[in-house]
């Protein structure tokens, strides 16, 4: 499922820091071989001026997203409710910012961003939630300002699952009701793909990916 917010959460507070810290670079292998976030990233890097400012919601490890980013000489804060992850990205990805904050009460400036990142970061909030934050995203991003956002498209609201081994509760939206969601939220969609993928871990199943590109009207 890509970098996480919603996920990273399941080690937030846990004193066992060496176990998450496992879990991080295992859940980064498992899903290094995404061909379809390398395309959404060659995108999304195709259309930013040098030295952008970038949000990454949910960084997680710090890869592939925000290290993309940053060795392309883009300006990345990276923001991940784990400590662990935040403080292992912080290691991985020198060259970019990371802070670890619920990016739900993280202050975001109007029209501070050129781009934002939200690669399947959603999956643990609430529906509602979901379109408050996006409408929060989109509104920090300069007029004209790129919006990345990816998910797992399926029509579900509270349901119980495992993820990697850990238990996980899901809310997210089929493909055409999420692209909706990211127009009202002020952005004019300009590319959306769909994608199968199996992550590379014992417990991976495949899942469904669905990419959505656009910007700020």
């Amino acid at each position: 499922m890509g970098d996480s917010q919603g996920r990273a959460a399941e080690g937030h507070g846990s004193p066992a820091a060496a176990v998450f810290d496992a879990l991080g670079a295992e859940y980064e292998r498992a899903f290094a071989a995404s061909a379809a976030h390398r395309e959404s990233l060659e995108r999304l890097l195709a259309g930013l001026a040098p030295g952008s400012r970038v949000l990454d919601v949910g960084s997680g490890t710090g890869r592939p997203t925000a290290q993309t980013l940053a060795d392309a000489g883009h300006r990345v804060l990276g923001v991940d409710v784990s400590p662990v992850m935040t403080a292992l990205a912080a290691r991985q990805v020198p060259g970019a910012e990371f802070r670890c904050a619920d990016i739900r009460d993280f202050p975001l400036a109007e029209g501070e961003f050129d781009a934002v990142c939200v690669y399947f970061s959603l999956l643990q909030l609430e529906r509602g939630e979901q379109t408050d934050l996006l409408e929060r995203l989109v509104r920090s991003l300069r007029p004209g300002g790129l919006l990345v956002a990816a998910t797992v498209p399926v029509d579900v609201a509270g349901v119980d699952a495992v993820f990697m081994g850990q238990p996980v509760r899901v809310s997210s939206f089929g493909a055409e009701e999420f692209t909706t969601l990211v127009v009202r939220a002020g952005v004019a969609v300009e590319w959306t793909h769909s994608a199968l993928f199996t992550p590379d871990h014992p417990a991976g199943e495949p899942e469904p990916h669905f990419f959505a590109h656009g910007r700020r009207i």
